[in-house]
């Protein structure tokens, strides 16, 4: 029996989601949605270049729960690409020089690229909604 990588993508999608779902779940969304309504309203004061100077307290809350249950969606593999959608948001809404859009940018292309091929078989929405 020979052993073929290329055998085994539905399983790199789901290392792939599972380690991003726990990184938006413990380090992006949990650890702004626990912090409380300090963090949530320096967060939320980022709309103010849209023109929106209200409720920043709201805004940030609104964000970082996208962020934690976003994760726990993409981590599922249910609602994925609209899931993927709101990460790639999220992580290309970082602006400055090259050195600190990198991770940002290489984020979102990882985000890009698992929304154009899905979550893969052990997903949720595999079971759930069949084979797309």
């Amino acid at each position: 029996m020979k052993f073929r990588l290329k055998t085994y993508p539905d399983l790199g999608l789901l290392v792939i989601r599972i380690v991003l779902g726990f990184s938006y779940i413990i380090v992006h969304g949990g650890a702004k949605l626990f912090a409380g309504p300090a963090l949530w309203t320096k967060i939320g004061s980022a709309v103010g270049f849209l023109g929106i100077n209200f409720s920043f307290a709201l805004w940030g809350f609104l964000a970082s729960c996208a962020e934690f249950f976003g994760g726990i969606l993409i981590l599922l593999g249910l609602f994925f690409r609209p899931a993927a959608v709101f990460a790639a948001n999220r992580a290309f809404s970082t602006g400055g020089p090259l050195s600190s859009i990198a991770y940002p940018l290489e984020l979102g292309i990882t985000i890009l690229g698992l929304f154009l091929t899905g979550p893969g078989k052990y997903s949720l929405d595999y079971h759930l909604f069949g084979r797309k």
